[in-house]
């Protein structure tokens, strides 16, 4: 299954969902994030919290969703309600779309211990989602 994951920026939650995605569902899932109106960069604290849960990091770029025209998803999965409310590209045609409607833990003010329990609990979230739909493909 390809997943398009897309969130407004690209620099936080969407590309949490990708790695994660990516990476918990090798050669069962194939995900990819992009945004409608991406940033230069991933932001720091994401690259940081997923390394420190073990994920691999590498190659992870804020990208327009225009970037990835043949990535031909599967499912559209949107992480932030702004995101939600856009109307896609007319290349992504009928494809599912599903909304997952996350926190942004890149907004958290606070302690450093409030910032990682944040991005915890979304990878958390992110987790589960990406381990629900591997159960669901005999996984």
């Amino acid at each position: 299954m390809r997943l398009l994951f897309i969130c407004t920026h690209n620099r936080c939650r969407s590309i949490l969902c990708e790695a994660i995605a990516q990476q918990r569902g090798a050669g069962v899932l194939q995900a990819a994030s992009a945004g409608s109106a991406p940033v230069a960069a991933v932001h720091p604290l994401t690259l940081r919290f997923l390394k420190a849960r073990g994920y691999e990091t590498q190659g992870l770029v804020s990208q327009s969703w225009e970037d990835l025209q043949s990535f031909a998803p599967d499912k559209v999965v949107t992480v932030c309600d702004s995101a939600a409310g856009e109307a896609c590209p007319v290349w992504m045609g009928e494809v599912e779309k599903i909304h997952w409607g996350l926190p942004d833990p890149s907004r958290v003010e606070g302690s450093d211990a409030d910032i990682e329990a944040a991005f915890m609990s979304v990878i958390d979230r992110i987790e589960d989602k990406v381990d629900s739909w591997l159960r669901e493909a005999g996984r």
